[in-house]
């Protein structure tokens, strides 16, 4: 099975994965700890294949790491919450807030967004007082005029993407 290429790609564009791409990529989501012996194996294709479309993906930045996904919660921060920033915009743009927030270990995203706010970001603390040692951290820039945080109760969805591989497996 091979991609064809989006309405809004350039003409001649190359679909970014096939088939085996997808074949190998929820493998490795579903089974983490497989390897890639046991990945070429369970697929009927060579290990330097299932290696060399390992390298390609992680090179065109389809898998962007291999490393395991570690849960907050577990490691003693279950409160989660997120924050959208409204910030000053200079010349230095998102980059002076970006570093800002880099040098805080409790914020885990950051993105910029549309709508009333300019950067939507996820924390996480060990409490609800940590939590607001967190939000006084990242609101304690000059680039940041006001910050407006919801507290998640729950995680009802997790991050994924299996679903999405299954989708362009089976497109």
């Amino acid at each position: 099975m091979t991609f064809q290429p989006s309405p809004t790609s350039p003409a001649g564009a190359k679909a970014p994965v096939d088939a085996l791409d997808c074949r190998i990529l929820l493998l490795l989501l579903t089974q983490p700890g497989i390897g890639v012996l046991g990945a070429s194996r369970r697929l009927g294709v060579a290990r330097g294949t299932v290696q060399a479309r390992l390298d390609r993906l992680q090179a065109r930045g389809v898998l962007r790491s291999m490393a395991p996904d570690v849960d907050p919660a577990a490691l003693g921060y279950p409160v989660t919450a997120f924050c959208t920033l409204e910030i000053r915009q200079g010349k230095g743009g998102h980059s002076p807030v970006v570093d800002h927030l880099a040098a805080i270990p409790e914020v885990l995203e950051a993105h910029t967004i549309t709508g009333s706010g300019d950067v939507l970001i996820r924390i996480v603390g060990r409490d609800n007082a940590d939590l607001q040692r967190v939000i006084d951290q990242v609101v304690d820039d000059t680039h940041v005029t006001r910050a407006s945080t919801v507290i998640s109760l729950a995680t009802r969805l997790d991050h994924r993407v299996v679903p999405l591989v299954e989708h362009l497996l089976n497109a």
